[in-house]
């Protein structure tokens, strides 16, 4: 689905990604794990067209994505969440979801003034695709509430249901457990796992807690200094020197698995 070929990116004289080769298969869930400053969030930022590759090659299946725009990548499948949600603060679940779909003819004001009843009807499709969004992912008892009331794990399911309101082929999601309560980030972890097997969502997900990574990833891949360091299974890396000493320091890499 990604392949990434040689990507560099540098601020001045940091290299904050140094020469990253990696591939994210189609219908995987990749894990992204690294110590804080191992360029993780730079490279999705460099994927999803935040930043511009200093150099290297992003291929989206066999199309050169190098440089695009984050709207442009959106059309063509490739979405991304943050650490911090980004939901439109006044607005209820399902109006926030409703936001989602590009080129809406309400948008155009002589569709709005002249074609009320086109835009009537598209409403109403994308309301319904909203509500279904919502069953999919349990979120009907919140539906018309303000999503700015919301607590920090029910933010990062909206967020994931706004991912299901266009046709995603791959969605990047930054930190999805940060702050989030045990009982809930095992509802977020189901909602993944549901997209991936039901709707065939292809995820890479960068994220500390590697109970969670364990059991959603495969492979997962573990950064350092900007580079790929290991790359496997959840417990092939886990249980790396050279992982362990990234994560613990020089010295300790013998003292034991990260937990």
């Amino acid at each position: 689905m990604i392949r990434i070929d040689n990507v560099c990116k540098h601020f001045g004289g940091l290299k904050a990604v140094d020469h990253v080769s990696i591939e994210i298969a189609e219908g995987s869930i990749t894990g992204l794990i690294g110590p804080n400053g191992a360029g993780k969030t730079t490279l999705f930022n460099t994927i999803a067209g935040l930043y511009a590759p200093t150099s290297g090659r992003i291929y989206l299946g066999d199309e050169e994505i190098t440089g695009l725009k984050p709207h442009q990548l959106f059309n063509k499948g490739l979405l991304r969440t943050f650490q911090i949600a980004h939901e439109f603060t006044r607005l209820s679940v399902v109006e926030n979801l409703m936001m989602v779909p590009a080129h809406q003819s309400g948008e155009n004001l002589v569709n709005a003034w002249f074609r009320r009843g086109l835009v009537e009807q598209e409403e109403r499709q994308i309301n319904q695709r909203a509500m279904e969004v919502v069953d999919f992912l349990n979120l009907g008892h919140i539906a018309d509430e303000i999503a700015g009331n919301l607590s920090g794990g029910q933010k990062k399911l909206l967020e994931l249901g706004r991912t299901m309101m266009v046709d995603a082929k791959i969605v990047f999601l930054d930190e999805v457990g940060a702050g989030v309560n045990r009982t809930l980030l095992r509802e977020i972890g189901d909602a993944i796992i549901k997209l991936n097997r039901e709707k065939n969502y292809t995820f890479c997900m960068i994220e500390h807690d590697m109970e969670f990574i364990s059991r959603l990833c495969d492979p997962v891949i573990c950064m350092a200094e900007g580079a790929v360091l290991a790359e496997g299974t959840a417990e092939q890396v886990k249980n790396n020197e050279e992982v362990i000493e990234a994560y613990l320091g020089r010295g300790l890499k013998n003292k034991g698995a990260i937990a």
